[in-house]
């Protein structure tokens, strides 16, 4: 084995160069995600605690597939229909003990 050779590089003239991928789909995740890298869904749910209304809307994003643009804000966007769900059942809950 000759040393300083690497399976993902080529020899120019002694100096190493980085092959690129070849198929653009997989550069597509290379790029960090917005809000500060946590995505938008987890950056909704932790929003959420102090206005819960940002919950349904991530809920909404969630139930009309924005996730099949990055698959990496699927996680986020189901934790924040999750918690809009707990929200909504805990608001009936409140109002079923009030009025009941």
């Amino acid at each position: 084995m000759q040393q300083g050779r690497s399976h993902d590089c080529r020899n120019h003239g002694g100096n190493y160069i980085l092959l690129r991928d070849e198929d653009p789909r997989l550069t597509k995740f290379d790029q960090r995600l917005p809000c500060f890298g946590c995505g938008i869904g987890w950056s909704c749910l932790l929003l959420g605690f102090l206005f819960p209304l940002t919950w349904y809307c991530a809920a909404i994003l969630y139930l009309c597939k924005y996730y099949d643009k990055d698959p990496r804000e699927r996680s986020g966007l189901a934790a924040c229909a999750i918690a809009a769900l707990v929200c909504t059942i805990l608001a009936f809950i409140v109002v079923a003990v009030i009025f009941f």
